[in-house]
């Protein structure tokens, strides 16, 4: 399958351009040492993340994905993951191969580009200029740029408006079932990454319209004309 040529393109973060797992599950653990709880390991936040911060620091709080810690425990856990997280947040993420060639050609194809993450912009913006990515962007969305993140379209439909771009003309590339819901209700045609973080489940049953294992790919998928 060939999807036609986007005159723009949003970009998911964690689990599509970033590995940053490594990271989060390092302070998720200290923040359990420091509330005395068992440490959660780096198996079982890969699971939790894409649905934001404060969505993993409450399914570590309860050991699982699905759940409500208590407002205590949570208001207790938040501010010790955020101070660690704001000194940890690319210590140890890593760049998916492929991903710098990947943005370039989009580059060369003069497709505006932008970045879309449920991720709290002060540590998007880190991420983003410590792994030498941010100039690509024209624009960076974070979690707490609109009132409402992903899987809602807001986000989307705000760089759409950025760029006065229509829906039906853009596409977004991430990684999970919340990209493919925003990307469906704003009207966006949606490439996912094999690769991400989808809790545990094959992107392939959220059916997006191409799924692809590396950025290397994107040229191979998009056509080189505008239609």
């Amino acid at each position: 399958m060939i999807l036609k040529k986007p005159e723009m393109v949003l970009i998911d973060l964690d689990g599509t351009l970033v590995d940053s797992v490594p990271d989060l599950a390092w302070c998720v653990d200290e923040t359990m040492k420091a509330l005395d709880m068992p440490v959660r390991g780096e198996a079982k936040v890969r699971n939790w993340v894409g649905n934001g911060v404060p969505r993993l620091i409450q399914r570590a709080l309860v050991d699982q994905l699905d759940g409500e810690p208590s407002d205590a425990d949570y208001a207790k856990a938040a501010p010790i993951f955020m101070a660690l997280y704001a000194d940890n947040a690319s210590k140890r993420s890593q760049l998916y191969p492929s991903v710098i060639e990947g943005l370039k050609w989009l580059k060369e194809q003069g497709i505006r580009i932008g970045c879309v993450t449920n991720k709290d912009e002060q540590f998007t913006l880190t991420i983003l200029k410590d792994l030498g990515l941010f100039d690509f962007f024209e624009i960076v969305i974070s979690g707490d740029t609109l009132p409402l993140k992903k899987p809602h379209p807001a986000p989307l439909l705000h760089g759409a408006e950025f760029f006065n771009i229509k829906p039906e003309n853009a596409m977004m590339i991430g990684d999970s079932i919340s990209d493919v819901k925003a990307s469906r209700a704003a009207g966006f045609s949606i490439i996912c990454m094999s690769y991400g973080y989808n809790h545990g489940v094959d992107i392939h049953t959220a059916n997006p319209d191409i799924v692809i294992d590396s950025f290397a790919e994107l040229k191979h998928v998009i056509s080189g004309d505008a239609r």
